[in-house]
This record gives C-alpha cells, sequence and structure tokens, in this order.
C-alpha cells in the first residue's frame, strides 16, 4: 500500500500543483457541462412540446447557456428574496406559492431578456409564461427533493 500524502497545497512541487489545478478544473467543467446538458435537453423538450422552432441546434445550446448564466445571476437576488418574504409564514402552500410566483417571474425576466437578444428563437407571451411555468415547476420539485 502506499503511503498516505497529507503534503499541503504550498508544499507541493510546481508538477503537482499543475496537475491539481488541471484535475479541479476538469472536474468543474464536466460537471458544468453535465448540468447545461440536462438543461439543453430539457429545454428542447419543452420547446418540442409546446410548438416552439429554432433555427438550428446552435441557436438553441446558445439560447440554453445564456438562459443558464443569466439564470443564475438573477437567482442570486431572487431566492434570498423569496427567503425573506416565506420566513414569517407557517403554511407550507403559502410558502409553496410565493417561491414560485418570484422564481417564475425570475425565470420569465431571464428567458424574455434571452429572447429579446437572439433572432434564432422566438417566443410569444404565453409561450413564454408557459416555459417559464414549466422550468419553475421542475426546479420546485427537485429543490423540494434536495431538503
Amino acid at each position: 500500500m502506499s503511503e498516505h500524502n497529507d503534503q499541503s497545497f504550498r508544499e507541493k512541487n510546481v508538477k503537482q500543483k499543475i496537475g491539481t489545478v488541471v484535475g479541479v478544473t476538469l472536474f468543474v467543467a464536466v460537471v458544468l457541462g453535465f448540468i447545461i446538458g440536462i438543461y439543453l435537453f430539457g429545454i428542447a423538450g419543452i420547446f418540442e412540446l409546446l410548438g416552439i422552432q429554432y433555427n438550428s441546434i446552435w441557436s438553441l445550446v446558445i439560447f440554453v447557456v445564456s438562459f443558464f448564466i443569466l439564470a443564475t445571476i438573477v437567482e442570486l437576488f431572487s431566492k434570498p428574496i423569496s427567503a425573506l418574504f416565506t420566513e414569517k409564514l407557517t403554511g407550507k402552500f403559502e410558502k409553496l406559492l410565493i417561491q414560485f410566483c418570484i422564481q417564475g417571474l425570475s425565470n420569465w425576466l431571464c428567458l424574455s431578456i434571452v429572447d429579446g437578444f437572439m433572432d434564432g428563437i422566438t417566443f410569444t407571451l404565453i409561450t413564454g409564461l408557459m416555459v417559464a411555468v414549466v422550468i419553475t415547476l421542475i426546479e420546485l420539485i427537485f429543490e423540494e427533493n434536495e431538503n
């Protein structure tokens, strides 16, 4: 059996430091790629169900990546706002309704912003709201399973 290596990062030589940084970077890239891939296939499925057309797979990829980045930034603000509104509530239904409304509005805002900047995908108001509702439902379902 090999001896366990308890060196700190500062004590490692340059080759070990580069290997560690490359390994962590690859791990993060794979995880982010997996998450964006799930979003890509999920949104492609939602678009197929609602009859939303897109010009090419690349326009869909750009849309999903843009939405993912923007939604992550907006979520940094919407989650604490949602927590502030629901912290004093005792009813589970009321909490869920407020979370749904705030997250749904933030998802719709992100979809509308990305849609406004892209020519390859165009939503109507109703289809944009429907996509936001479906994404919000899926997010809330997965959040409930985490708790």
